[in-house]
């Protein structure tokens, strides 16, 4: 079994403000959905970069992301492809942004 996932960033960043949603975040997307063991953390971790790369979100929760990817062994190499392979899809562009977090996240 894999090590359990915890997080506290919805807390530690919106607790007082807005707590039904730290909650959500702490306790249902990353506490239920990303402990779910159907889906292995590596490929949920590639189908999240793939998603917030679709979506064109290339701010610090796509660089978080990248970092977990690597983390649950995502290789440079891997993730150069999959950026690649996805920016037929979902744009130029997008790669273009979503590979300049990659270079920053396996520094090379």
């Amino acid at each position: 079994m894999e090590k359990k996932i915890v997080q506290t960033a919805g807390r530690n960043q919106l607790g007082e403000f807005a707590p039904e949603f730290a909650h959500y975040n702490d306790d249902v997307l990353f506490g239920e959905n990303w402990n779910n063991q159907d889906i292995d953390v590596k490929t949920r971790s590639i189908i999240t970069v793939v998603a917030l790369m679709s979506s064109g979100i290339t701010d610090s929760s796509l660089k978080y992301h990248l970092q977990n990817a690597k983390a649950h062994g995502v290789t440079q190499k891997e993730i150069a492809a999959i950026i690649t392979h996805v920016a037929f899809y979902v744009g130029w562009p997008k790669g273009w942004a979503v590979f300049n977090l990659a270079k920053e996240v396996w520094e090379i």
